[in-house]
């Protein structure tokens, strides 16, 4: 392995879960939500991330790791005939034996949760094999106006394992799925390993990024006021179900998570996070009475058996449920009104240090992600 392949990983929700996750040992973690239905009637983003979890690739995860709210806070400002899309996420690492972490799903909390999971291990990487895997394993939109993109990240040849890379490529680019490669070293390495072809073939972008690059997080005025406002808009959610409770932890734990991974942290990530929680693609109404029966209206109140609620709801007149959750549901909107307004001030806080400091112009994993991204959404007429 050359030193260059640590170079990568911080992309997502791509930025989209961190070392051993915040969890108190023996605390059960909720099964994966099963993959949304895609529907016609609201645009749709669909995004596989293939990470490189070799041994030289641990710059690359942290980057994954800490970057994963950049990319999604960047998505939700993205428009479709005035609609926001809904951002599909899979995850697959493949630094050893190929493997599928996460099937499509619009659960953040989820991605964040296999992110900070991911180990370093092994030392094989077989580009073209987990590509095919992705290909196979995940239900692909049909619908020629969604966006769907792979994005896959490491730095041995693109040409290792039993798949030639040609023939996946091959079969993305004809069912309408973009493959974006991102080498993490040198252009010159990297057009030598193939990762030009793949992503030529694939009808996507070849992009070069440190993956050793430090985020250095630069903190802003709005931070202290933002991470009071997360933590209270938590208590805004209404745990409903046989796992509810679980996944309602699993969103507490995600925030220490992002606070206390020593490179998510200097990354700034709990902040991002936390702009993240206050966007419409964070969506929970697989566990959340607030999403599930007022802003999705998938669930009826009143069909809900007493178990299936949280414990202060039960023993509750259906008049009475009603209006707590819509309390609920008003103050999360005005935590969140209140978060955005804070991001806006902050981003434009950091902007202006950026623009102080010297910048070294080298690509980390967001920036490389964010910039095919932009060109791709265009294409399909996303605003």
């Amino acid at each position: 392995m050359t030193l260059v392949t640590r170079c990568l990983l911080a992309a997502v929700v791509v930025s989209l879960g961190l070392f051993a996750l915040a969890a108190e040992p023996g605390a059960s973690t909720p099964e994966a939500p099963k993959p949304p239905i895609t529907t016609a009637e609201k645009p749709v983003i669909q995004l596989a991330l293939l990470l490189d979890n070799s041994g030289s690739m641990q710059g690359l995860i942290d980057q994954a790791r800490s970057q994963l709210w950049t990319v999604v806070n960047h998505l939700a400002r993205t428009k479709k005939g005035g609609q926001t899309p809904r951002l599909e996420v899979a995850l697959y690492s493949y630094g050893d034996v190929p493997r599928q972490l996460l099937a499509f799903t619009d659960d953040l909390d989820a991605v964040s949760e296999k992110l900070f999971a991911i180990g370093i291990s092994g030392g094989e990487e077989y580009c073209g094999q987990v590509i095919q895997m992705a290909l196979s394993e995940q239900k692909w939109s049909s619908d020629p106006s969604v966006y769907k993109t792979i994005f896959i990240a490491g730095n041995e040849p693109f040409t290792q394992g039993p798949v030639d890379y040609r023939s996946p490529c091959e079969a993305a680019a004809s069912r309408g799925i973009v493959v974006n490669t991102i080498h993490c070293g040198s252009e010159a390495e990297g057009d030598a390993g193939k990762w030009a072809d793949g992503a030529r073939i694939g009808g996507g972008k070849y992009l070069c990024i440190n993956s050793n690059k430090a985020i250095v997080a630069i903190t802003a005025p709005q931070d202290a006021e933002i991470a009071a406002l997360s933590t209270k808009l938590n208590d805004t959610y209404v745990p409903f179900g046989v796992n509810g409770a679980g996944y309602a932890q699993r969103q507490v734990q995600q925030d220490a998570a992002a606070a206390t991974a020593p490179a998510a942290a200097q990354a700034g990530a709990p902040m991002l996070r936390a702009q993240s929680k206050a966007s419409s693609l964070y969506r929970n109404a697989n566990w959340d009475l607030v999403d599930a029966a007022v802003n999705e209206k998938t669930v009826k109140l009143e069909d809900l058996k007493e178990a299936d609620l949280p414990e202060n709801m039960r023993g509750m007149t259906p008049e009475q449920r009603k209006a707590h959750v819509e309390a609920q549901a008003k103050a999360r909107t005005d935590i969140q009104a209140k978060i955005k307004s804070l991001g806006a001030e902050r981003e434009k806080f950091i902007a202006e240090k950026r623009r102080e400091s010297t910048a070294t112009g080298e690509n980390t994993l967001d920036s490389a992600i964010l910039g095919a991204v932009g060109e791709q959404l265009k294409a399909k007429d996303f605003e």
